[in-house]
């Protein structure tokens, strides 16, 4: 048979059979997989998990596109969508073949079969979803409502690909699902591929009715025509219809769907068609459970919500359900299917792809296979140049003695700008309306916003062709970036820090496959998603209390530590060098959390270098401790506005207590807290000891919420005498300055916890944790009679150096708080 010779639906309605069979075998079956004998409890799992209401649907769909594939030699990967539809993917991806090239032990065979059969659902084997260890398969369907936003993803920058997504009625009433029917408007027919949404209406959840099967049909296509879709429906299976003739209503309007598709981007691509296309839908209308009992215990079970999981629940212990399952078996009539020896038969041939062409081995389904490493511009060109000045000692001091100012994230927009440059098709940055909101809107300058809606003459950067997508739906942005990066490209997803809880849940599954996908030999590594939080807690005063959170930080190091970085890069510079490093790994999930207000830049790119690979690192230059001798208190600071705070306050101590030693380390890698046991990242305790002592004073100035810190801490040597200051859920509308102070994590604070934590200080320096309560005190009223912050606490970025006549003042002669007196911890 060559390529293009047709199927015969008599080989479709086969395959689909066969699939059947094998997927009631997964969810019942521990022996006996041919039905060689009569059935017996022996034969039959302890524990029946697994769904089968959604599956033979699945298992339909699945035998028809492996016909338009075989006739057109289509590119196209299946997205199942249904939840539990695992049972229909897996048995598919073995009747390809490609189960058993992957997993040899699980053969085209009786033997394969029954191994295939015991795996599913049970201790040591597979999941019951779509999971990383399923052939073809890039969304689990384990928590719905992913799968469109997965789908569409895929397609960007595909131009020779079509994802069929498979969508579940219920799972159509999710957030995520209702709202990513809108991405039509970011899919161009010239660059991208397609999405080929097909919706099955089996008319319940597990215990109820779905909204869309219950609404007049007139109604639902005018809401996918409101969509801007082309819907298609097809009824069938209900009322002992003949399969073929179902099958026939549905082999020709997949047929139409995809000629549909071929002359919406033959159009586009020939310059000719330039307005936004009504891309083919299709509405598979089906009894739940289709092909299964009817009727269990006197109970209505096919097309009802009963058959949702389990149809025949007792089987084990009910004789009467045990026979059911037999006939059920062999209603397939697995006789005409698999040969003596369990391999199917060579009629089932004509419906197979052939290699890539088959969608459980299709190479985008494991994007690993395709990706290509990205080009990553200098960061020379457009790091922030320190250059001491005549200031006092210290970096970023110039003249006026203060640190040199940049935002941190239009610092990042330059390098980001020329990343787009060298990569234009490989490279998309994702967010909900804040790209420019966040000082990234350099990268205008080589690229648009990717827009396939109206435009108006007031538009700005909106491009048929554009490489950065915003949809107010940080879901959506997840989902895009999740499907981009699956199938072997590379991008960026920004946002303000408070919302990103949004997808909190979205992040626990996508982490959970890529802890699954590690151990799944022949999944190639993928590019890692990274994260970057900006407009973060301490510089969302304008906004007021609903956009200051910082827990999102919590959330991610629940996740194993195979998986999860956290960065808090405090300065320009330092941001750059994590970005590139972010952007470069593959098979992590990275958190990056940076400021776009002026900041001081403290570290040279060289400087920042070094710091970004050590993670944790002392300051010598921006203590007050002597080489060689024992510090009195150690300062800690994780994030840019708890450094430039911790900072500030080393400073005061310096003017105030000349005889303190005082330690400064920066934490830039969160993850570096934590034991080596615990996180690759981890310091071992020597190291931590070495850094933050084994007895002294820590105060610590955090960026996000402080139990975190001790959270991470827990098991150190010094833990106890860790004290951490950070947002503590005091928020409103305010200055900045008040804001740090409202969560105690302002300069004067930090000054009175040291001078009560060093045991010598508490009485002796009482009047000067006395003259900081005041300062608290004053710059409180200052900001209710102006409005605005005192001078002396917003200079170049709040970041105010001590200046030479208080150094001599405070009697420092030695240099060993100069640039070039650094050193390496531990």
């Amino acid at each position: 048979m060559t390529a293009h010779d047709a199927v015969p639906l008599s080989v479709v309605d086969s395959w689909w059979r066969a699939a059947n069979y094998l997927s009631v075998g997964q969810i019942y079956l521990l022996d006996n997989p041919l039905l060689k004998r009569p059935l017996k409890v022996d034969d039959i799992k302890p524990r029946l998990l697994g769904h089968w209401g959604t599956t033979p649907a699945l298992n339909f769909i699945y035998a028809h596109l492996n016909k338009l594939i075989v006739e057109r030699s289509s590119n196209v990967i299946y997205i199942a969508g249904p939840g539990h539809g695992g049972p229909g993917v897996v048995a598919n991806a073995w009747l390809d073949g490609t189960y058993s090239e992957l997993f040899p032990q699980v053969s085209q065979n009786g033997e394969g079969m029954r191994r295939l059969f015991r795996q599913f659902s049970f201790p040591g084997g597979i999941p019951s979803h779509a999971a990383p260890e399923t052939p073809g398969s890039i969304n689990e369907g384990g928590e719905l409502g992913y799968s469109l936003v997965h789908a569409y993803g895929a397609a960007l920058d595909n131009p020779d690909l079509i994802t069929a997504c498979v969508i579940g009625d219920g799972e159509a009433e999710t957030a995520t699902l209702a709202t990513s029917w809108h991405l039509n408007k970011f899919l161009s027919p010239m660059t991208d591929g397609a999405v080929l949404p097909i919706l099955n209406l089996n008319g319940y959840k597990i215990a109820n009715p779905t909204v869309l099967a219950r609404i007049p049909e007139h109604e639902l296509e005018s809401l996918f025509i409101g969509y801007g879709y082309s819907p298609r429906i097809v009824a069938g299976g209900f009322d002992d219809e003949d399969p073929m003739a179902v099958h026939q209503r549905f082999a020709d309007t997949m047929a139409q769907a995809f000629d549909d598709i071929a002359t919406i981007q033959r159009q586009a691509r020939s310059g000719g068609e330039t307005a936004r296309a009504a891309w083919p839908m299709v509405i598979l209308k089906t009894p739940k459970g289709w092909t299964g009992p009817k009727f269990v215990d006197g109970l209505p079970v096919e097309n009802t919500w009963r058959a949702h999981q389990v149809p025949l629940a007792g089987v084990r212990d009910n004789p009467e359900h045990l026979a059911q399952l037999q006939e059920w078996l062999m209603s397939y009539r697995p006789g005409e299917l698999f040969d003596a020896h369990g391999k199917p038969v060579v009629e089932l041939a004509p419906a197979r792809p052939a290699g890539d062409l088959r969608m459980s081995a299709n190479p985008h389904a494991n994007g690993g296979l395709l990706r290509k490493a990205l080009t990553l511009p200098a960061l020379d060109a457009v790091a922030v140049d320190i250059t001491p000045g005549d200031g006092p000692s210290g970096p970023g001091t110039g003249a006026e003695g203060r640190g040199a100012v940049a935002e941190p994230t239009r610092v990042l927009g330059a390098w980001l700008r020329d990343l787009i440059r060298l990569n234009p098709e490989s490279f998309r940055i994702f967010g909900p309306d804040e790209v420019a909101s966040n000082r990234l809107d350099d990268v205008y300058e080589v690229t648009a916003k990717e827009w396939q809606a109206e435009v108006l003459e007031t538009d700005e950067n909106l491009s048929h062709d554009g490489r950065v997508i915003e949809i107010l739906s940080e879901n959506l942005a997840q989902g895009l970036l999740e499907g981009y990066l699956l199938t072997g490209r590379h991008g960026l997803f920004t946002s303000y820090e408070a919302f990103i809880h949004v997808v909190d849940s979205m992040f626990n599954q996508y982490a959970k496959w890529l802890e699954s996908s590690a151990k799944v030999e022949w999944r190639r590594p993928i590019s890692s998603f990274t994260y970057l939080l900006s407009s973060h807690v301490w510089r969302q005063d304008h906004n007021g209390f609903s956009h200051q959170d910082p827990g999102f930080l919590d959330h991610v190091v629940n996740k194993q530590s195979s998986v999860v970085r956290v960065y808090l890069p405090p300065d320009a510079n330092t941001l750059l060098v994590t970005a590139e490093h972010c952007l470069a790994s593959r098979d992590y999930v990275n958190v990056i959390v940076a400021g776009k207000q002026p900041t001081a830049s403290l570290l040279s790119l060289e400087e920042a270098r070094t710091h970004g690979a050590r993670g944790v690192s002392v300051w010598e230059w921006a203590g007050t401790e002597r080489v060689g001798e024992e510090p009195d208190v150690v300062v800690a600071a994780a994030g840019d506005v708890p450094t430039v705070e911790a900072m500030a306050a080393v400073q005061i101590l310096k003017k105030e207590i000349p005889a303190l030693a005082v330690r400064f380390v920066n934490v830039v890698d969160l993850m570096r807290l934590q034991e080596q046991t615990e996180h690759p990242h981890g310091l071992d305790a020597a190291s931590f000891d070495a850094v933050f002592t084994t007895d002294k004073p820590v105060v610590f100035a955090f960026h996000g919420y402080p139990s975190l810190i001790h959270r991470l801490t827990y098991r150190r040597t010094n833990h106890a005498n860790i004290h951490v200051r950070g947002f503590k859920e005091m928020g409103t509308t305010t200055t900045p300055f008040d804001m740090l102070m409202l969560n105690d994590l302002d300069r004067f604070r930090l000054v009175m916890d040291v001078i009560r934590r060093v045991p010598r200080l508490s009485t002796a320096y009482a009047g000067l944790s006395q003259k900081m309560d005041d300062a608290r005190a004053a710059h409180r009223a200052y900001t209710r009679a102006h409005g605005e912050d005192a001078p002396d606490v917003t200079g170049s970025a709040g970041l105010v150096f001590a200046s030479d006549e208080d150094v001599e003042e405070a009697g420092d002669t030695g240099d060993d708080n100069a640039r070039g007196g650094r050193g390496e911890f531990g």
